[in-house]
């Protein structure tokens, strides 16, 4: 580490300029610090590994400005939760135990709030010592008081009064979990100054380490989040020039540039989920303006996962095919459009509805959020033709020709013992969708459907939300050939986030749903993918569960080795290519909106 040691300041000013740094891609890495007497106190091992590390350390003040502290959030690339003074049990729903130590009342709750809030982000974060604990109570764990008064069993010994620079005991790393790949070892002398602990991890979390006498040392994300937890001081190591657990450090500034890299992206790209079914909870008095629990897209999470656009669509399950029923069918559609709209409109400094590519685009620029609208099961249509352009003047950008079973349009992939294509009526239907501009949505289609549709349109189609048959063999999916099929006919298909379609011998994560990505790429070339996460449609899968973790997935494109503009492409560039054509070689064109 450079330091300055003489005393001509012009000197030292002039050998600063004497070339042009580039710092540009480092991570600024916020670091929690003690507020003491008056005073804001950061050990130096905190920052001096951080340096090492590659990363630009920045103090986060224990404010209670939560305004201030979203927007310190918003410009960091990853999270220290620095160690120090015991947690108040208050904040964890328990009384205080007589062996409870000092507390800090100015970091508390400031830091269980930027836990969360780090957290929804999707920030990479730190944990060191108290600030393991911290992340455990902010996430919904629970922890020890005092180790020594309740836990049973004999205990080694966890508060040291030796040099914080040498290890005191040792601790058993988990075999093949994170912190293994990190150190690149099963065990590991550590330094230890504590007696609270963590008692059990918070959902979505596991032990990664445990002390000889079973207290556990560090704590993992389960849900490929890169969150990492330690009960040991690693930063004060290289204080003596140790850099044993240097590689702890290395992995933050690591995860802060994947971070800070996705970040970017996503302030210069677009991205637009294509199929979501936030609609579907609208009788449960959802609030979009809030971080509902409720549903997994609304304003906080879009922002949160630096989401810019969603399709939402009207939904309707496939029920009786009487003239009472379509009706019915027809008229909830345009009442869920109605509480679409009614919905935007109540939070219209911040989100608006988009009727072309060129409407998203100008929304973003606004830096409102947009939403596009779809019809999921042309079921809603009836039997009436004219309904194809009433809803295309409405602002319907696609529709799904059927749901799961047959309707009137066509023969649907589930529940088609007859194995039905187009009818004639359909193929009215199809041909009305490409006159008026509105694209034709194959999800939940036949496999005859398909193949009927594809000769049929005399415009490129589109799956909104569809997987590879070749890696999950479900009836949803579309085989190699429908893949090549729909490509050559200029067309996309949208990879589908539901655990089903992703795998069916465990729950699918974020990984699973790249390897279909990837397939996919390889079979139909990058111009004819895209992603259709089904939120709120039983969509979300471990690692990308709701719009806040959107992000997730942008990091593992670059993790693949997805350039910029393949990236551009999979989050709705292709999509938008085949909206546009549709729309300009319809009579309607721009739709009057």
């Amino acid at each position: 580490m450079k330091t300055f040691q003489n005393f001509d300041i012009e000197a030292d000013y002039k050998a600063l300029h004497s070339r042009f740094p580039n710092h540009a891609d480092a991570p600024l890495i916020g670091i929690t610090a003690n507020f003491s007497e008056g005073n804001l106190m950061l050990a130096p091992g905190y920052y001096t590994s951080v340096l090492r590390a590659g990363g630009i350390p920045v103090v986060i003040p224990p404010t209670e400005d939560t305004d201030a502290l979203i927007g310190l959030l918003d410009t960091l690339d990853a999270v220290l939760l620095s160690g120090g003074a015991d947690l108040n049990p208050l904040y964890v729903g328990e009384e205080p135990i007589r062996e409870l130590q000092d507390i800090n009342p100015h970091r508390d709750r400031q830091e269980l709030l930027l836990v969360r809030l780090a957290a929804n982000r999707q920030l990479p974060i730190l944990g060191i010592c108290r600030g393991m604990q911290v992340m455990t109570a902010a996430m919904g764990g629970t922890l020890y008081q005092d180790i020594y008064a309740q836990r049973e069993g004999e205990s080694v010994k966890h508060s040291q009064k030796l040099d914080r620079a040498y290890a005191s005991h040792t601790v058993q790393i988990v075999p093949e979990s994170l912190l293994s790949d990190v150190l690149n070892t099963l065990t590991v002398a550590v330094n230890s100054f504590h007696h609270q602990a963590v008692k059990e991890p918070a959902p979505g979390f596991r032990v990664s380490a445990y002390a000889p006498d079973g207290v556990i040392e560090a704590i993992e994300s389960t849900e490929y989040k890169s969150m990492l937890g330690v009960q040991w001081h690693p930063e004060c190591f290289i204080l003596n020039g140790d850099e044993y657990m240097m590689p702890i450090f290395d992995w933050l500034v690591r995860e802060a540039h994947s971070y800070r890299r996705a970040k970017r992206l996503h302030s210069r790209l677009l991205t637009l989920d294509t199929h979501c079914d936030t609609p579907m909870f609208f009788g449960q008095q959802i609030n979009f303006a809030s971080r509902d629990p409720k549903i997994k897209v609304d304003l906080h999470k879009m922002t949160e996962g630096r989401q810019d656009a969603t399709i939402m669509v009207a939904y309707l399950a496939q029920k009786e095919r009487t003239e009472e029923a379509l009706l019915a069918a027809t008229a909830k559609a345009d009442r869920l459009l109605n509480e679409i709209e009614r919905m935007v409109a109540m939070n219209c400094t911040a989100v608006d509805i988009a009727y072309t590519p060129a409407d998203l685009y100008r929304l973003k620029q606004a830096g409102k959020k947009a939403i596009m609208l779809g019809i999921e099961n042309g079921y809603a249509i009836g039997k009436d033709l004219s309904n194809v352009e009433r809803f295309r003047q409405r602002g319907v950008v696609y529709m799904t020709l059927c749901h799961n079973g047959n309707n009137d349009i066509c023969g649907s992939a589930r529940y088609n013992e007859e194995n039905l294509g187009v009818s004639a009526f359909g193929e009215q239907v199809i041909r009305e969708m490409n006159r008026v501009g509105m694209m034709v949505d194959l999800s939940h289609a036949g496999e005859r459907t398909f193949y009927d549709t594809l000769d049929i349109s005399a415009q490129p189609v589109v799956c909104s939300h569809s997987s590879a048959r070749a890696l999950c063999d479900h009836p949803r999916n579309l085989t190699d050939a429908q893949l090549k099929a729909i490509a050559d006919k200029g067309g996309v298909v949208q990879v589908c986030l539901y655990s089903g379609f992703l795998r069916q011998d465990a729950p699918a994560t974020i990984e699973d749903a790249i390897e279909h990505i990837n397939h996919m790429v390889s079979v139909m070339g990058i111009e004819h993918v895209g992603i259709g996460t089904d939120f709120d449609g039983d969509g979300g899968i471990i690692g990308c569960n709701d719009s806040s973790e959107l992000i997730n997935l942008t990091r593992r494109f670059l993790l693949e080795r997805y350039d910029e503009e393949a990236i551009r492409l999979l989050w709705g560039g292709n999509f938008l290519r085949v909206m546009e054509e549709v729309q300009k070689n319809s009579y309607l064109c721009s739709c009057n909106h």
